[in-house]
């Protein structure tokens, strides 16, 4: 039986965000509990972030945003990963300063999961591993 290969997470800042104090503390959850984590850096733009995605070969994208921007930057992400059809759709979880109306747009249009400031990252690797396991990926 051939062996399952680690969850992969694309992390990422998209916008002009320069704060990275969070997806760093993430990143690191998420290598503690087995996963590869591919860090896209500071200020990725949405293509960068579908291009990354597609060449990595990821299970879920994390986008994190702290500044504004948030109702453009992340719609557009999320079409790019679900339009592309050079890959499979890839589900999407969103961390940062979040306006409570706007996580519930976010959650509305079809992301996976919205996690703002003092989110536990207990929860948040068990809700990666829960997402990729009912997506049977990984």
């Amino acid at each position: 039986m051939a062996e399952k290969r680690p969850t992969k997470v694309l992390l990422a800042k998209a916008g002009l965000d320069g704060h990275n104090r969070g997806i760093q503390l993430v990143g690191k959850a998420l290598r503690d509990a087995g996963m590869e984590v591919v860090y896209g850096g500071l200020r990725i733009t949405p293509e960068e972030v579908v291009e990354m995605s597609i060449q990595e070969d990821v299970d879920v994208v994390g986008i994190s945003i702290f500044s504004g921007g948030l109702m453009t930057i992340i719609p557009k992400i999320f079409r790019a990963l679900q339009e592309n059809e050079s890959t499979r759709s890839i589900p999407m979880v969103v961390g940062g300063i979040l306006p409570p109306h706007e996580a519930e747009e976010l959650q509305s249009m079809g992301i996976s999961g919205v996690f703002g400031p003092g989110s536990d990252l207990e929860e948040i690797v068990g809700f990666i591993r829960q997402l990729v396991d009912s997506q049977g990926r990984g």
